[in-house]
């Protein structure tokens, strides 16, 4: 059954497979795009709706079925950057979702959101996906929320492990996380699931 599937985040690495695979599938892929992106990347096929995470406006989620969050600030921006795309952006476009009466989000997360109050190099910015994870599972909304471990430019994985732990120091390449959130957002399979991954 083909789906409006709209994605924040699909002019960064993972965002564009995610796109194609999507496209590839037979789906309508509305892509959230700055002003300022570089849209060249993306598939023909995907239509563009120019929003901004920092400051996302009424209506951005209108006449979609599905809304998938796969959009970060980067590794090199500071934490109020961290706090406004991967925190409120996120938690806004859970709201908006719900308003425009999506029937699931996708969450990409990462591992160690799990964790309320985290330490070390990264805790300022796994509090920030924390918190998101936390607004989506109280939204109310259908939800699925994906924890990948680093991520690699790597190939297809012959083996994906999906679980509520997997091994901290493993890799998780894009194509594969793409995958499991093209596989999430249309079926249904990871309802209700905050899952680990990593690829073999």
């Amino acid at each position: 059954m083909t789906k409006n599937i709209l994605i924040a985040g699909a002019t960064g690495k993972t965002g564009r497979i995610l796109t194609q695979q999507m496209i590839d599938q037979g789906h309508t892929v509305t892509a959230l795009v700055r002003e300022s992106s570089d849209t060249s990347h993306l598939p023909e096929a995907a239509n563009l709706r120019q929003a901004d995470l920092t400051d996302l406006q009424p209506g951005v989620c209108d006449g979609a079925d599905v809304v998938i969050f796969a959009a970060g600030s980067g590794g090199s921006t500071g934490p109020e950057m961290t706090e406004k795309v991967d925190r409120d952006g996120a938690m806004r476009l859970v709201d908006l979702a719900q308003t425009a009466g999506a029937e699931r989000f996708v969450m990409l997360s990462t591992v160690g959101a799990d964790q309320a109050d985290p330490s070390g190099d990264m805790a300022h910015y796994l509090k920030a996906k924390h918190d998101a994870d936390e607004h989506l599972k109280a939204s109310g909304l259908t939800y699925a929320i994906l924890r990948p471990v680093a991520l690699t430019d790597n190939g297809p994985g012959e083996d994906v492990t999906l679980a509520s732990e997997v091994g901290k120091s493993a890799t998780a390449s894009r194509s594969d996380v793409a995958q499991v959130l093209a596989t999430a957002a249309t079926t249904g399979k990871y309802d209700g699931q905050a899952l680990e991954m990593q690829s073999a």
